[in-house]
């Protein structure tokens, strides 16, 4: 069941300047938009932030699609994981892999970081609360940029599902 029309692009010319934000950042305006321009002060702040997390930060495309891919399962997030699974595999993320981040914990495909970082994203995204012990490993090495960059990706992302799974875009 549909919570909110979406808006289909184009019917409504207050829209244009919005729309064009969009299609200039993502090529073309997705369902998720779509839904969002039923507020267009909140998709133009969607679309800030989402294009400054998802491009304009210093983490691997293959790193930031896997943290994506693990939330999409975490929270039952069939749009974002069938949307982000084809763009984890242009950043070389292996079917098997993909299928890794759906294994509780996940599987062995993945390298060593990558599990550590995604044990950090369950405990963002299931409990809030991430023990010391578990932030220093996944971050042990990595610069205040980075970790800001990790975290914001999680709790971002967390954000989207949270909006797609209540609002039921599928």
């Amino acid at each position: 069941m549909k919570r909110i029309q979406p808006v289909v692009p184009g019917t409504r010319p207050e829209l244009r300047a919005t729309e064009d934000k969009v299609i200039a950042s993502r090529g073309k305006i997705t369902l998720l938009y779509q839904v969002l321009l039923n507020s267009p002060a909140i998709c133009e702040g969607w679309e800030q932030l989402m294009t400054a997390v998802r491009y304009k930060t210093s983490l691997s495309d293959r790193l930031r699609e896997l943290i994506i891919l693990r939330i999409a399962v975490l929270n039952d997030a069939p749009y974002e994981f069938n949307a982000h699974a084809p763009i984890a595999e242009k950043a070389g993320v292996s079917p098997a892999e993909i299928e890794a981040v759906r294994q509780t914990p996940p599987g062995a495909a993945l390298s060593e970081h990558e599990r550590r970082v995604l044990a950090l994203t369950d405990a963002m995204t299931r409990d809030i609360h991430v023990p010391d012990a578990l932030f220093d490993s996944v971050t042990q090495g990595m610069s205040d940029t980075e970790k800001v960059e990790v975290a914001a990706t999680v709790a971002s992302y967390n954000m989207v599902s949270r909006f797609l799974v209540g609002l039921h875009v599928e």
